[in-house]
């Protein structure tokens, strides 16, 4: 509370009149019974006035007697009064501050001259103290305020141990800002007054890891994680970064996890192929979709066995070449098989099926004449037209089939049965398996 400006003024005036005005005094003299103690400069009021002169003049000294409440009221010389109880608020001795001779008990309280803890009075019973909605701190009222204007606060940190968002709630200060990442966590699990910067606690953490987590603020996805779209909690917790895997996300690159050490990889009996994993399944359904035959090298009757895919037609020329020996998976109608044995006599113009040569349906190919094999005759002996192959003229006689048992080979026609004088010459070769016309 602050002093009464008129009243204190006018103390003033008299006191100082009354030094001016106050006669000399020797030591041990008697005051005149008109006397007036106005003019020593400490008028008598309030109980000062009932009290007899010896009640502070001691030994009839009059001159040098203590003017200031302290010197009466307290353990100073002889001279002791009730001094300041021990419950008193801690301040300084200038009783005047507060008190008046008068009213002793009314104080008009000035915080100018306390000077112990605020909370030793402000503690909710000697006076109010700190309300329900203040920010939790161990600092004295007077760190962040003052008696001449309580607010506002220069406020102080320091003492600050929790309850930040009691205050920075966005009204009342700075609150969360919109780009921070999402967390049940109370500020200071992570920062502290004395430095914001956030000593990260992840237990609060419940998603947005990719808003630190990008490989500039912090961390980020590795070079080789698979590829996917999903946010890193949908797999990750904090407290066990091993993966809870939902595969949901995933779009590619399956192999670089299942490759059989990591994760299951292609299992032995799979259709040998080059396609990716994802070319052919999906994470939501492993059963094959919209199969692409496109990366298929091999094995065929794997898959087209007549259950689980269409298998080989009951006229299909019997054989154990796998299908991919004859066809390819993009155009299955053209036969692409080569035949690679030294006895295959060449591929023939005309228009044959496997069969007219594998007869029996055998893969092993059954010669019909052995004894000519691997030569034309070994399939074509009874095709063989004796007079078509005149071999002298005088006589007339003719080649036989085992003499031209090699159809590509030169003919020539002698004149006589001597067989030095050719008369006709056919240089060959006659025929050819390639030619249409025989």
């Amino acid at each position: 509370m602050k002093r009464n400006p008129g009243t204190h003024g006018r103390m003033v005036l008299l006191v100082l009149m009354g030094m001016i005005l106050a006669p000399f005094v020797p030591v041990g003299a008697q005051p005149a019974d008109d006397f007036s103690h106005w003019r020593t400069g400490f008028p008598l009021t309030g109980m000062h006035e009932r009290i007899s002169c010896e009640g502070c003049h001691f030994g009839g000294v009059f001159q040098s007697t203590p003017k200031q409440c302290v010197d009466c009221h307290g353990p100073v010389g002889e001279r002791i009064a009730g001094g300041k109880p021990t419950n008193h608020i801690p301040s300084s001795d200038r009783c005047g501050d507060c008190h008046v001779t008068t009213v002793w008990m009314d104080a008009r309280f000035d915080h100018a001259g306390v000077t112990g803890a605020c909370s030793s009075c402000h503690n909710g019973f000697a006076a109010t103290g700190t309300p329900p909605d203040h920010v939790r701190t161990t600092s004295d009222c007077g760190a962040c305020h003052r008696t001449f204007a309580w607010t506002p606060a220069s406020f102080d940190h320091s003492g600050i141990t929790g309850g930040c968002a009691s205050c920075h709630n966005g009204f009342q200060a700075t609150g969360k800002p919109g780009d921070h990442i999402p967390s049940s966590n109370l500020c200071e699990d992570c920062h502290n007054t004395s430095n914001w910067n956030a000593r990260f606690d992840h237990a609060g953490i419940t998603s947005g890891c990719a808003s630190c987590h990008d490989g500039s603020v912090a961390t980020g996805k590795p070079g080789d994680h698979i590829p996917s779209s999903n946010l890193c909690e949908d797999c990750h917790n904090t407290s066990n970064w091993n993966a809870r895997f939902d595969h949901a996300g995933i779009t590619s690159g399956c192999a670089s996890c299942h490759d059989g050490s990591v994760a299951t990889g292609k299992p032995g009996d799979h259709i040998p192929s080059s396609n990716r994993c994802e070319d052919c399944h999906t994470t939501v359904t492993w059963d094959s979709r919209g199969f692409d035959h496109a990366g298929i090298t091999g094995n065929c009757a794997s898959c087209h066995d007549g259950s689980r895919a269409t298998g080989k037609d009951g006229g299909h020329f019997v054989t154990t070449l796998d299908c991919s020996a004859c066809h390819t998976p993009t155009r299955w109608s053209l036969i692409i098989f080569r035949h690679t044995s030294p006895d295959y006599p060449g591929d023939h113009a005309g228009n044959l099926g496997c069969e007219d040569c594998h007869r029996g349906n055998s893969q092993t190919v059954p010669w019909s004449f052995g004894a000519y094999k691997p030569d034309c005759a070994g399939c074509h002996a009874n095709d063989f037209k004796t007079d078509k192959h005149k071999k002298t003229r005088n006589p007339n006689t003719f080649y036989t089939v085992g003499e031209l048992r090699d159809c590509t080979g030169a003919c020539h026609v002698y004149t006589d049965s001597s067989m030095t004088t050719i008369d006709d010459r056919k240089p060959g070769p006659e025929h050819r398996v390639s030619r249409n016309g025989w």
